[in-house]
């Protein structure tokens, strides 16, 4: 009996395996099996160009992208062979913008290449077919003077192909002029920061800012839009929209000497905001007037913002761009990155206050950023005329004849649709 005992329990000694090692073995191949899982099913990283590709507000019709295709993605390519689209010798453009006049050392170089976007093309629009296809029609650029450039750009495209033309200053415009063969009309109307605003200087019987320490600045209605273009919403078919430039400007709005003072139905915002603050403010105010005064039928785009592409500092501080070649892609984001905070951050700053603001209205979105940001080679630089160098404007000819080409591409859509 004992024998038996003594037998079974060295069978079950035999049997048992020891209990740690498996379990540390199991443990491993879940954790692995996890780990595996997370990795397929999680989006993978979108290109930094996908965080700012502003899509069509709510309501709009994705076609205006032409179908599957991105306008504003894409690479600028060599192209010498293209004819040029008009020459230095347009005399609407400004002085400082002629850099082919001004001896830019790459003034027209800078001609010789063209945005491809992914996937399809995006070429030249025909002046001519333009001009024919909107016949008695009136087009108004609101905005700062990067506006102006785009301006600028399309009449003189349109002008060598037609030379009849009058000049006038419709509706408040600074600038104006209508092709008299098909009564097209181009305006411009200068606004820096859409809303009205003045200099401001405290009361000698005091109030509410002067309370707080204020002596003067600058009042800033943001409920108000600037009288250069109120009665532009009535008179206009088409009309592009742009701000920013002036929101991000210390140098004209001193945070301490001259700080931007907001103002809603006439009284003081209290405490006083943050610019940043203050151009949401306006946005929201702005986009509701133009929905509700646009004559009806008219077509609204909001352009976004066009890039500096200062480097060594900002534009008074000894900022220059001598670059005669497009970025690379690496390059852009180092200039432009919101999270390396540099001295151009500005434009995809300004451009999350736009998609926010515009979201739900029927704007249109002209999405000129990305492939403005590559053309550090394009501005006046030295040759613009300043005491400093220009690298915010654009040389006329150069690449805001591409951005209208993107505007009219999206208007040919829209008009076919309607």
């Amino acid at each position: 009996m004992a024998s038996r005992d003594q037998h079974s329990q060295q069978q079950n000694q035999t049997r048992k395996v020891p209990l740690f090692p498996l379990l540390s073995l199991v443990c491993f191949v879940s954790i692995f099996l996890l780990i595996s899982s997370i990795r397929k099913t999680s989006v993978p990283p979108r290109p930094h160009n996908a965080s700012f590709e502003f899509q069509k507000t709510e309501g709009s019709n994705p076609s205006l992208r032409g179908g599957s295709c991105d306008y504003s993605d894409g690479s600028w390519i060599r192209s010498p062979d293209d004819p040029p689209r008009y020459d230095n010798t347009c005399k609407e453009i400004f002085k400082g913008w002629n850099c082919i006049s001004s001896g830019k050392s790459n003034g027209r170089e800078l001609l010789k290449w063209r945005w491809k976007p992914k996937g399809c093309d995006l070429p030249p629009f025909h002046p001519i077919r333009f001009l024919k296809m909107y016949r008695d029609t009136s087009i108004g650029f609101v905005g700062d003077s990067l506006n102006r450039n785009m301006f600028v750009s399309l009449f003189c495209s349109l002008k060598r192909v037609s030379s009849e033309v009058k000049k006038w200053r419709p509706a408040g415009a600074d600038r104006g002029f209508t092709f008299l063969q098909s009564n097209l009309t181009l305006a411009y109307h200068r606004t820096n920061l859409l809303a009205r605003y003045g200099r401001w200087s405290a009361d000698a019987n005091g109030g509410v800012l002067e309370s707080l320490g204020y002596k003067e600045g600058y009042r800033v209605d943001v409920d108000i839009p600037d009288g250069t273009w109120a009665e532009a919403l009535s008179f206009h078919d088409i009309l592009i929209f742009n701000t920013g430039h002036w929101w991000w400007a210390p140098s004209k709005f001193d945070p301490t000497k001259s700080p931007m003072l907001f103002f809603e139905k006439g009284r003081p915002v209290v405490p006083p905001v943050l610019p940043d603050v203050g151009l949401d403010m306006v946005l929201k105010h702005m986009v509701m007037l133009i929905e509700n005064r646009t004559k009806a039928g008219a077509i609204k785009f909001f352009r976004t913002q066009s890039p500096r592409h200062f480097e060594g500092g900002d534009w008074d501080q000894g900022g220059s761009c001598n670059r005669l070649n497009p970025l690379l892609v690496e390059q852009v984001e180092d200039l432009f990155s919101v999270k390396n905070n540099g001295t151009n951050v500005e434009a995809r700053l300004v451009n999350q206050h736009l998609y926010k603001s515009l979201k739900g209205s029927s704007f249109q979105i002209l999405n000129i950023t990305h492939m403005s940001e590559f053309r550090a080679d394009a501005h006046p630089s030295t040759a613009g005329g300043k005491k400093h160098d220009d690298c915010m404007h654009w040389c006329l000819p150069g690449l805001t004849d591409t951005w209208n080409d993107l505007f009219i591409k999206q208007l040919n859509v829209i008009k076919s649709r309607n």
